[in-house]
Parts: structure tokens; sequence; C-alpha cells
């Protein structure tokens, strides 16, 4: 199966092999110079650029979709209009320790919030757990859903829910529900389908409040992942440790590891976990 590989960065850009076409993307992290030769980017089979508005330019015919794999989850890979393929890499270093816990509880019931095209959905899937998988936008719904049938998942207890993510938690904690794990990677800024504006930095405290209430008695996980650069693993620290007295609280950067250059931070994140 082809997977997903960090290249080289530098110059505030990643190159990136999605399977079998290399893409080079902005990456405003990477302020180093790049281990790899101008030649040897100019390999890439596309690029995308902001300059001007978003756009790729792709040098290779690419067909509609293709299939990459990373951490052991498959993904339906496919160009937006955003610079994003369809899957965040990054976020798979997190993925073990929840199968871990999972397993370790032989499954249990998972809430993925602002879940994307699923990666921690399907890898919590795996690991046998009964996933809610909340995303405000139909299209990645679908997606999501494709890469369940992907990984051989589509007859697993997997919920597809297309909603506002307060609007639904208010709705899980009226009807009692409780979840052993709780996975939220929340945007920086956001609008709501009624227009509700989402900032990070003002709604992550009702929004963390919320997503604790649904924590059972027996929880396992509560992770926040985020790419905001002012969220710093400290930062994640002390707002987690503020909200949870018992447990362990684990923080630290997502990166995208390199083998032959510069692992590339992207993001943070923060699990609380028993």
């Amino acid at each position: 199966m082809e997977k997903y590989e960090l290249i080289d960065s530098g110059n505030q850009q990643k190159l990136e092999r999605f399977g079998p076409f290399l893409f080079a993307r902005p990456c405003s992290q990477a302020l180093w110079k790049p281990q790899l030769s101008r030649k040897e980017w100019e390999e890439a089979d596309g690029y995308f650029s902001r300059e001007g508005g978003n756009r790729w330019v792709f040098k290779t015919k690419l067909p509609t979709s293709w299939v990459v794999e990373t951490a052991g989850v498959r993904f339906k890979i496919a160009p937006t209009d955003f610079g994003h393929l369809g899957v965040f890499p990054e976020h798979s270093l997190l993925w073990k320790g929840m199968q871990t816990a999972l397993a370790r509880n032989k499954g249990g019931q998972v809430l993925n919030l602002f879940a994307y095209s699923g990666g921690a959905t399907l890898a919590c899937s795996q690991a046998g757990a009964k996933v809610c998988h909340v995303d405000a936008s139909k299209g990645m719904i679908a997606w999501a859903r494709d890469n369940a049938e992907l990984n051989a998942l589509s007859a697993h207890p997997i919920r597809w829910i297309v909603d506002d993510v307060t609007k639904f938690l208010q709705r899980e904690i009226r009807r009692g529900v409780r979840y052993e794990g709780v996975i939220l990677d929340p945007p920086s800024f956001g609008r709501g389908s009624q227009g509700e504006v989402f900032k990070i930095e003002e709604d992550i405290h009702p929004l963390l409040d919320l997503c604790i209430q649904l924590l059972s008695e027996e929880a396992l996980f509560l992770t926040l992942t985020t790419h905001t650069p002012g969220m710093t693993p400290l930062v994640m620290q002390h707002l987690l440790s503020q909200k949870m007295k018992k447990g362990s609280i684990q923080t630290g950067e997502m990166i995208l590891p390199c083998k032959n250059g510069f692992a590339v931070p992207c993001g943070s994140f923060v699990t609380w976990g028993t």
C-alpha cells in the first residue's frame, strides 16, 4: 500500500509524498534551509500557492482521487481548494495511545468532534470502539464514510453526524449519553450554518466544559489538538490541568517526522487519561 512521507522542508515549504505523487505546500514553520537541492524539489508533481489567491499548479495529470495509508489507516486522497489532501498525518502519532487504552478496556464509546476525514474515528474503530463522528460539513462526512469503506469498517458501529458541535454536545448531555473517550480538533476560527462565529481563544473553555460533562465514570481519555499558533503545549497543559483534577496529562507538539531532514512542528496536543 502506498504511504505518506515527509521528504524535506525549508524556506517555508514542505515536500511531501502522498503515495505515487510528490507535492510542495506552504509551511510557515519551516524557517530553515532545505536539505535537498532545488532540482530535487522541482521534481514535485505539483505545488500549492497562496500568492494571488489559493491555487494548485500541477505538472502531472492526477487521477480524481487515490489511496494512501498512514499509521495503518487508509485514506482517499484528493487536492482541495484549501491546499489539503484529505489527511493530517501529524495526528496519526496520537492514535496508538487511544488504541492501546481502548484495547485494554475491550472497547468503549468514543466521540470524535470536528472529525474531518475520520482518521481518529477509524483508528478507534479498529480498536473495537463504538464511535460517534461529528462534523459540520456534509461533504467531509461523505469523505470519511468513503474512508471507512476503504478500511473495511463500513459495518462497524460508527454514527455519522452532520451538525454544529456545540449544539450536538448540548443535546447529548440532555439525553444522558456518556463516552469513554473524547477527541476534538477545533479550528482557530469558523462560522456555523446559521452564521455563528467560533473563535478558539473565546470558545475553548465552554467547549471543553461540555466535553468533560460527557465523559463516563470509566473514562479513558480526552484528547485536544490544535493548529492555532498561540496554543502552545504549555498553554494546553495549563488549560486542561485546571479542569481535570484526577488522572494524568501529557502534552507536546504534533510533528511530521522526516528520515533525511528536519521534523516539522504542526500544532500542539494535550491528552488527559486515567
